[in-house]
């Protein structure tokens, strides 16, 4: 398949191009005073094949909030436009994909400490009692069965790690250390 026709290319060199014709019109217009202009059709197309093909990549692809993380990618690529400098960089690609690779970073992050607000509210909630409650009827919940199996899981899990952490790792010296000691009161 040629590059021309790959749907994740972008062409660095016209990237470039445009790029920096949209920077020079930007640093014209606040130089002016005037409303700042909006970023070509092309270079938005540039940022979504950008955080389109990195969320393909292995340590991305199995979230479940992928488009999530395209989204957040495609905007801090807007937001952060104007602080391309192409006088430093002529490579706006590398520049636009790392941009794109923290914002999915902050997202993974921000999706984990919110799972993890959930599990401590679905702790903080007496699951037994529901499940007394609810097994009085002569209905099936299977789901709320699961829901207190994944959060005894997660609190064993969370316990395993607090022990591992708070165990106290015996540092070895190393052998040249008492090598050298030796020589000194020699």
């Amino acid at each position: 398949m040629s590059k021309e026709n790959n749907a994740h290319y972008v062409d660095n060199k016209k990237f470039y191009t445009e790029i920096s014709a949209w920077k020079k019109e930007w640093d014209e217009s606040i130089a002016k005073g005037e409303p700042t202009p909006q970023c070509t059709h092309y270079l938005g197309e540039c940022f979504v094949k950008i955080s389109n093909h990195l969320a393909y990549k292995s340590n991305f692809v199995n979230y479940t909030f992928r488009d999530e993380m395209i989204l957040d990618g495609i905007e801090n690529c807007l937001r952060y436009a104007d602080r391309f400098n192409p006088e430093k960089s002529k490579n706006p690609f590398a520049y636009f994909t790392q941009i794109t690779y923290y914002s999915f970073i902050r997202r993974i992050k921000k999706e984990a400490r919110q799972t993890e607000t959930a599990m401590n509210y679905l702790q903080s909630i007496d699951l037994q009692q529901l499940l007394d409650e609810v097994e009085g009827d002569s209905g099936s919940y299977e789901y709320l069965k699961w829901v207190q199996t994944q959060v005894d899981l997660n609190a064993k899990e969370k316990q395993n790690l607090n022990s591992i952490s708070d165990k106290k790792t015996n540092k070895r010296r190393p052998k040249y250390f008492d090598k050298k000691s030796e020589e000194l009161d020699i």
